[in-house]
């Protein structure tokens, strides 16, 4: 059995198919399978990839599922003790696969390990360098932007980035897959969330790199349909994560993030869309009520808490 399964999901991005296998093919590691998981794509990728990547394992879903049922798609199909996500518009490093496989070893309690993720096109500048969460409602990618030299060091962090990040494959058996009614954005930051209430860790491991398009498949940074499930799936994500008495004692910060963010969208002109997936995100949380998670203890959600608070200073000071 191979110790790592590499699943990459593709979605009309047969023009960046290229560069990421062949960045595979010339890793320092061998003991890892590649699943490409296609969501119906229309550009040929399928084709392209049977005809020039035989040894990729292949698996057409008949439309565009979306990431999460596109990954747990290839999860449930791996055959690795350690899943390793990776968006198809990236290039790895030689030692890319290595590096992360060392990563998560290094720390018995960990769920996740994230690579360094550089920006394809400055390479000086950092893309993630891990994902946090705070008590304003606010995800965010901590070294966007930034010069690539100052993010070096391993550290925990609160979620790792889907992008480019290894996963322990037992732990799912617990926690549950990503959750499908996410279809896309934040999907990551909830089960990095979800992890952590179980007691588990998320690891940052720049030496691990990997150089990053960014917004591949969906397109421009800001667009009514990332603007919309965004916010959608941030409701969505408290809910399912946040008992009801944190929920109250955050909501005048939640109250204040949402509202800031509400403005500076309708700035952008995507006000109504903004709103439109709060509104969506409350509906949702009331139809998955049974994926609330339960049963943690209070010791746990007052360190989250603590994070979450930690995480605005962290936020203001990037």
């Amino acid at each position: 059995m191979c110790e790592v399964s590499v699943i990459i999901p593709n979605f009309n991005g047969k023009k960046y198919l290229t560069d990421c296998l062949h960045a595979l093919e010339n890793q320092d590691w061998e003991n890892f399978e590649v699943i490409l998981v296609d969501n119906g794509s229309e550009d040929g990728s399928v084709q392209y990839v049977r005809e020039c990547f035989p040894k990729v394992r292949l698996i057409e879903l008949k439309e565009n599922a979306g990431f999460c049922t596109a990954v747990n798609t290839g999860i449930k199909v791996s055959r690795g003790n350690y899943v390793l996500l990776l968006n198809n518009d990236t290039i790895a490093e030689k030692s890319f696969v290595r590096s992360l496989v060392k990563g998560i070893r290094k720390h018995p309690g960990a769920f996740s390990c994230q690579a360094k993720m550089i920006q394809m096109h400055d390479r000086e500048k950092m893309d993630d360098a891990g994902n946090y969460y705070c008590a304003f409602g606010w995800a965010f990618a901590d070294g966007k932007g930034k010069a690539q030299e100052y993010y070096s060091t391993e550290r925990k962090i609160f979620s790792a980035c889907a992008g480019a990040a290894i996963y322990r494959k037992k732990i799912f058996d617990k926690i549950g897959l990503f959750d499908q009614e996410h279809f896309a954005y934040l999907e990551d930051l909830d089960i990095g969330y979800r992890a952590k209430l179980y007691g588990y860790e998320n690891w940052y491991c720049p030496k691990a790199v990997v150089y990053h398009v960014g917004s591949g498949t969906s397109g421009s940074r800001y667009n009514l349909f990332k603007v919309r499930y965004s916010s959608r799936n941030n409701i969505y994500m408290i809910y399912k994560n946040m008992p009801f008495l944190q929920i109250i004692w955050n909501f005048p910060l939640l109250l204040l993030g949402f509202g800031c963010k509400a403005l500076f969208f309708a700035k952008k002109g995507f006000g109504r869309e903004y709103l439109a997936g709060i509104k969506n995100g409350i509906t949702i949380s009331r139809k998955n009520r049974e994926k609330k998670v339960k049963d943690i203890g209070v010791g746990t959600y007052l360190k989250v808490q603590w994070e979450l608070y930690c995480n605005i200073i962290r936020f203001l000071r990037k």
